[in-house]
């Protein structure tokens, strides 16, 4: 997640790229004026820890001093990115020791769902400490998606819209597990794969929104890749570099449109998740109906038995009453001697 990427930038129109540059500036300065003074109190804290290797930095308590390392060696170990050289500049990352440390580092403009933030304009990147619980991920993939925001920050610049640098990032990381949440997402089925300029709207709406919008991105540069087996993004990104457009670059590394690009985009992915997510879906409201049926279903069968015992205890209880009367008038309409129990005199 890019922290100082909360710009809607496009790729069409000088004007709306100008727009895009201001708002842009105005948003970095006010985010280095809120996060200068968080840095520095973190930096200068007794119990902090600074570790320093390559071009990575690394500060934390002494508390997450493990999980420092841990970062550091896993950053060292895979220092390069697809399709991009590898980068040289230094960065610096921030590991959070409380929720409210880390509220305080990222600022305002971030959104409250992110485990980690990256600001390229400032190579420094922000994480949260051990306090973040497993269900969030592996620390490590997180880290490995925000080293890519600015690995292709430093190579491209600001060339890239929101919807490819979040993409782009999943996909360095090998989140291969965002296809899981195309798999399960309805709205494919309801309102169709969006456009790319839609997708890049997307991260601005919500987390839940943002989480079906990462997925899509991931898709996007997946696809784009799978394009060119033997190169991948190398070439594309040379020519996005030296032409500046992504439509050229494209054309060129592809011998495809951006256009038409994001057309097979939209039709191999809802090809491949729409049926899928329908599948799913309606599996998961199967799931649901069976779980509040069952029961219902269990209820009913007890009465059914108890109607069925008591219908029995009833038919026995009638026959054996039936069978009484039926000997008590065998008895009346017996002789009165056979009755007394005598029998016809001996003489």
């Amino acid at each position: 997640m890019r922290g100082d990427a909360g710009v809607r930038r496009g790729w069409r129109g000088t004007t709306a790229r100008a727009v895009a540059i201001t708002r842009a500036a105005v948003l970095l300065a006010v985010a280095v004026s809120l996060l200068l003074p968080a840095r520095d109190l973190l930096a200068q804290d007794a119990r902090s820890v600074r570790i320093e290797r390559g071009r990575f930095t690394v500060v934390a308590r002494s508390g997450d001093s493990a999980l420092a390392h841990g970062m550091l060696e896993s950053a060292l170990r895979n220092d390069s990115f697809p399709g991009l050289a590898r980068p040289t500049a230094a960065v610096r990352i921030d590991v959070a020791p409380t929720e409210a440390a880390f509220r305080a580092l990222i600022g305002p403009s971030a959104p409250e769902w992110g485990a980690a933030v990256a600001f390229p304009g400032a190579q420094r990147i922000v994480m949260q400490g051990r306090f973040i619980g497993a269900e969030v991920g592996d620390p490590l993939e997180i880290l490995r998606h925000e080293l890519a925001h600015l690995a292709l920050h430093e190579s491209l610049g600001d060339l890239a819209p929101r919807w490819f640098d979040e993409g782009y990032a999943a996909y360095a990381a090998g989140e291969w597990d965002r296809d899981e949440t195309l798999a399960t997402n309805f709205a494919l089925v309801l309102r169709g794969v969006p456009t790319l300029q839609v997708l890049d709207e997307s991260f601005y709406s919500g987390a839940q929104q943002a989480t079906g919008a990462y997925a899509l991105a991931y898709r996007a540069v997946a696809e784009l890749a799978a394009l060119d087996r033997e190169r991948g993004l190398a070439l594309f990104f040379d020519r996005w570099r030296q032409t500046r457009s992504m439509d050229a670059a494209m054309r060129a590394a592809y011998a495809i449109t951006f256009d038409g690009f994001e057309k097979r985009w939209q039709s191999r992915t809802r090809r491949r998740f729409g049926a899928l997510a329908l599948v799913t879906d309606l599996a998961i409201v199967g799931v649901g109906i069976l779980a509040v049926l069952l029961p219902l279903q269990q209820a009913q069968r007890r009465r059914r038995r108890q109607r069925l015992d008591l219908l029995r205890e009833a038919e026995a209880t009638a026959e054996r009453a039936q069978r009484e009367r039926a000997l008590d008038e065998i008895l009346r309409a017996a002789p009165s001697s056979e009755r007394s129990g005598g029998g016809p005199g001996v003489a």
